[in-house]
């Protein structure tokens, strides 16, 4: 088995990756004037792990050294994106999508494994011949991946295109609440589907009440509805401060608070919740 690579760093990490996991290989590195480093394998395995290791090995390279650059290339040359900013955060995205371990990702993916794929790919060149070109491979013998990728970074322009517009959404109703007259001093907020609104005196607000604040308001200002009830009813009691009680900071209509009222949020534990008959008779 021979392998060649134009690249030193993707050599030198190569031979790294390799012998992090498998110590029993055994190989010979030269340079080679037309094709660069020129990696001999001693065999000492059965052909078959020995194909499954390099496979695996060259993997590691790809994600680590083509990968970005690839992603990068799909949103410049196939969908025209040309500010660094947007690329930037859509290579992150799209990256997320391959690589993130969260259940969003993995949906996003449909729960395929890429590195799995990537692998496939490479084994089947492996096989093809004792005699491997890394450059050539990647440039040329990639199509499936690479048609797996320009759809991965559709979907992270999606993705971007839904934050752009959530910011926009935030940056409207921040602008509108700054503007508008402070309310009660105090509103006390317990996380959960959907949130309950207590005042300081620990008055939990029914819908109804709810309902008539927000009835009051023109929440199709800012495009909200009147049967939104976490965000619509504080835009319409406008309090100068905020308590959230909760487990997670970061759940999302939680985040969206956050970022319309800043500094007016304090986020506590739910073990600090003043009103605790409410915990025990929900």
């Amino acid at each position: 088995m021979e392998v060649f690579f134009e690249s030193n760093k993707e050599v030198i990490s190569f031979c790294e990756h390799l012998f992090r996991k498998h110590h029993q290989i055994e190989l010979i590195w030269k340079t080679d004037e037309k094709w660069g480093n020129h990696l001999k394998f001693v065999e000492k395995q059965p052909k078959n792990e020995l194909v499954d290791m390099i496979a695996g090995t060259m993997v590691d390279v790809f994600m680590t050294h083509r990968l970005r650059t690839m992603i990068k290339r799909i949103i410049t040359d196939y969908y025209y994106y040309s500010e660094h900013e947007e690329i930037e955060r859509i290579h992150d995205l799209t990256h997320w999508i391959i690589t993130g371990e969260d259940e969003e990702s993995k949906r996003l993916r449909s729960n395929k494994d890429q590195n799995l794929i990537l692998k496939t790919l490479f084994i089947a060149n492996l096989k093809e011949s004792f005699e491997f070109h890394f450059d050539s491979i990647v440039n040329f013998r990639l199509k499936q991946f690479k048609d797996q990728l320009i759809s991965f970074v559709g979907l992270a322009i999606d993705e971007f295109k839904r934050e752009e517009d959530h910011q926009a959404f935030i940056d409207m109703v921040r602008a509108y609440v700054i503007k508008k007259k402070p309310g009660l001093s105090v509103i006390h907020i317990l996380q959960g589907n959907t949130f309950a609104f207590f005042k300081e005196n620990g008055k939990r607000l029914t819908t109804i009440e709810l309902r008539v604040l927000m009835k009051k308001e023109p929440l199709y200002i800012v495009g909200l509805h009147d049967n939104e009830f976490n965000l619509a009813p504080l835009i319409a009691m406008a309090p100068e401060k905020l308590k959230i009680y909760g487990d997670d900071p970061s759940e999302p209509k939680t985040l969206t608070v956050i970022n319309v009222f800043q500094e007016k949020v304090d986020f506590q534990p739910i073990s600090n919740f003043p009103f605790p008959y409410y915990l025990n008779n929900d």
